[in-house]
Order: structure tokens, then sequence, then C-alpha cells
């Protein structure tokens, strides 16, 4: 007698398409990333963005585990979300916070906040105070961003308020580089400059003050690579924590390898005659007797449909060209000259190793004259993730 087996999602993980998440590849990283930097420089691990798309608590874990001691989330609950995965290191939340609802949930999951503003200060600060409770705060200082922050030649009386404000305690000072990813230094010098004057002049009053100088940074991964005089007490790693240079100027510099793969499995093979056109509006007409390959993966899963006819991926180590517009859930490949059978549940590899070759993200951002962050972060929730060489 048969008996019936129930299916598992679990199982079901890898049948179609799925990101593949080397870990060995992230704790090389992170090993290398520490070296750089130095023992007296504290690694802080970006995960914000679910981690950049790799999953945030799995990422952070592992990241932890080879040396980071700090991470960095963008939002509240992302904090909240490592917290409830048990990860207890210090998390800082990049993001700006202001209702008192807010700074009791910064309590709760023990989250530290960045300050943008007095009035934020203020904010906090009587919050804080009505609670009983005090809280380590960090405060970002634009040196030339433009986003978040308090600007660097008003922000010396901001930060020796909130150093001396009970309900607060001041953890770090930094800032943020906007050009640290461009091969021209002026920009990033420039800020570097702004920021050396808030710190002169701040250092000054606290010396006068008896205050306790917090930590400083400043650095993101560009800025990491590009020169070890922007590492303060603690660097920002994001992009060079997954294992991609921001910048072709910066590759090589460290041999960083990219952590995350995106396979998916043929799921259908079929010839079309020439002047048969393939997918949606026939963007891609056979010029002979073409080999088509049906690939279950799409643009609902992350695939920009501007790669349509532009994309090349790999079976088995050689490179295969996508024909056609992808659709929502599925691509077509160009199998023709493939050597060899394939059949359906061959795996194709459209982002990562295999055989020796390799696609980069940078490849796909060059394209799409876009960035390696966004491409990362474009693969969406209905691909699992599956970890490997944990």
């Amino acid at each position: 007698m048969l008996v019936q087996q129930q299916p598992s999602l679990t199982w079901l993980q890898r049948e179609r398409a799925w990101v593949e998440i080397d870990l060995a590849a992230l704790r090389h990283n992170v090993r290398h990333l520490k070296t750089w930097v130095g023992d007296r420089v504290e690694l802080l691990a970006v995960v914000k963005a679910d981690a950049y798309g790799h999953g945030a608590a799995t990422i952070a874990r592992s990241a932890l585990a080879a040396g980071a001691q700090w991470l960095a989330v963008a939002t509240i609950e992302e904090g909240g979300q490592l917290r409830e995965a048990n990860i207890d290191a210090p998390i800082l939340v990049l993001g700006a916070a202001h209702t008192a609802d807010q700074i009791k949930a910064l309590l709760h999951w023990k989250l530290q906040p960045t300050l943008c503003t007095l009035q934020q200060s203020f904010t906090f600060a009587e919050v804080l105070k009505s609670l009983g409770r005090s809280l380590p705060v960090h405060l970002n200082i634009d040196t030339g961003m433009a986003r978040l922050g308090t600007r660097w030649m008003e922000a010396a009386d901001w930060a020796q308020w909130v150093a001396q404000a009970p309900p607060l305690r001041l953890a770090s000072l930094y800032s943020h580089f906007a050009t640290a990813d461009e091969p021209d230094p002026t920009v990033m010098r420039l800020q570097y400059q702004r920021f050396q004057g808030f710190l002169q002049d701040f250092s000054e009053r606290a010396r006068s003050s008896g205050l306790t100088l917090p930590k400083i940074h400043m650095a993101n991964s560009a800025a990491l690579l590009a020169d070890q005089a922007y590492h303060f007490d603690r660097v920002r790693a994001g992009l060079a924590l997954y294992g991609l240079a921001p910048a072709p100027h910066l590759a090589g510099i460290l041999p960083l390898r990219p952590v995350m793969s995106i396979r998916a499995r043929i799921t259908q093979l079929k010839t079309i005659e020439p002047g048969e056109g393939v997918s949606y509006g026939h963007r891609y007409v056979a010029q002979r007797p073409t080999r088509v390959a049906v690939v279950g993966i799409g643009y609902a899963d992350g695939v920009p449909r501007n790669l349509s006819n532009q994309m090349q991926v790999l079976i088995r180590g050689r490179s295969v060209p996508q024909i056609g517009s992808i659709t929502m859930d599925q691509l077509m490949l160009d199998v023709t000259d493939f050597p060899g059978d394939l059949m359906p549940g061959e795996v194709v590899t459209l982002l990562g190793e295999d055989a020796g070759q390799q696609i980069r993200a940078e490849d796909w951002a060059d394209r799409l004259g876009t960035i390696s962050w966004e491409i990362l972060c474009g693969f969406k929730h209905r691909l699992p993730r599956i970890t490997v060489n944990d």
C-alpha cells in the first residue's frame, strides 16, 4: 500500500526559483573587512531593507559570529524583527523617529535611535523624562548629503545640548558621504573637512564642560575602502558586506565574494520555426529554427522587465541568451547552441557563479543604468531564501 506524503513548502523551495545565500562568502567578507579596518575600529553591519534582500536575521547572526560588533537598520520595525529573532547585539536605527509611541518602541526593543534635529531631541528628552527612562542616542550631522541630520555649521550647539540632557546618553556622532563611490574625491574630502571642523568645535566644548567624547563614524562601504583616514571609531559596511564593490575603481581592494545568487529551473522546452515570435509583443523573432527553454522566474520575482532581450544566464557554466519579453512569472532562453541535452528541472543561474563563470549584480545594473543596491533589494519574497555553507 502506498503512503501518500503531504506536500511540504520547504520541499518546494527549490522547485521553481530561489535566492541562494552563501554564508561562507559572508563570513569571508566580514573577516577581510575586519582585517582592513584593524582591531581599533568597530565594524557595523548594515542590515536594513532585509539585509539588502539577503534576509536580515540570517545575515545579522552570521555577521556577528564572524566579528561584526554592531548592526544598523532603517526603521524601528526592522530592529524589532531582529530582536524577535533573539539577536541581542546593539542596533542603530538610521531613520528618524518622533512620536512617544516610537520612543516607547525603541525602549521596548532596546534599539538606539538617530536624532536629526534639536526639536526632535527636545521631544525625546521630554518623553523619556516622563517615563523615568534614559536612552543612548546617535546624532546625524549633515555635511553635504542634504538628507537627515542637522547641518554641520549648526550642529555643535545641538550636540552639546544633547550631551548635557540627562535622559539622553550621547553614544555617537556620525555623518554620511554623498559621493564616496564617485572617482572624483573632491566632495568627499569637503564633507570630511566639514565633519572634522564640527568635531573640533564639539571636542573643545566637551573638554571645557567635562563631557565624555562619544564614538565617531562616517565611512560607508565606499569610504572605508577608499581611504583609511575615514574610518574613525567605527565603519558602516553595507554593500561590501554582501560582496560587491560600490564602484569600479574600488573593485579589487579586498577579495570580496558575492553572497547572493539567483537560480531557477527550466520548466519546458520547445522548438519554434523561423519567423515565429517569442513572448508578449513578439519583440524577439526567430531567424532560424530555435530551441526555446522556458524558465520559472519573472518580473514578479524581481527580474527587471527592462532586461528583456539584454541578459545572459548560465547553464552548466555556459552563457545562454534570454529572448523575448520577460513576463510576470517566466522568461525564455535561446538554447539552440547549447551543447548537450536539456530537460525540465535543469538549474539556470541568473546571478551568481556556475562552474567557474559568474554573472554579477553590477552587470545588470550597468545595463539598466542603475546601481547594484537596487538590484539586490529588488528580489521579492516570493523567492525563498536558501542558505548554503552554514
